[in-house]
């Protein structure tokens, strides 16, 4: 006879979550817990000031699966992984980040509608033209 062990789980607390604007809300939430992890912090559930419907490795996971499903490159990864460092958007404004812009944008845009399935960015609001 197998020996099975029964975990029981504590109790979780309903808490309303607050789902991101869009991919790119939700991509530099998650490269600030990334600069974060990397200068040593522990994240604890329920201690955070605004709860998301997600962990930050849920980002990182759904970024990922675009890239296997070859609807981004290493170029788009390039650019989102420099610009998540820096926090900052590129500027399309400027000559020389012209080309980045575009993939930062054409990433985030596939970004957001994966994380719209999983709920973890709010649904675009259908606009009548």
């Amino acid at each position: 006879m197998s020996s099975t062990k029964r975990i029981v789980l504590p109790p979780t607390h309903d808490v309303e979550t607050v789902p991101f604007a869009d991919g790119e809300e939700a991509w530099f939430w998650f490269s600030r817990c990334q600069l974060m992890r990397m200068d040593g912090a522990r994240f604890v559930a329920g201690m955070v000031e605004t709860p998301r419907p997600c962990d930050p490795d849920d980002v990182y996971r759904a970024v990922m699966d675009i890239y296997r499903q070859r609807l981004i490159g290493n170029p788009h990864l390039q650019v989102l992984g420099s610009y998540g460092e820096k926090l900052t958007p590129p500027d399309e404004y400027m000559r020389e980040e012209q080309k980045d812009a575009s993939l930062w944008r054409d990433a985030l845009g596939r970004l957001a509608v994966a994380l719209q399935k999983k709920g973890i960015v709010c649904k675009e609001e259908k606009r009548d033209e």
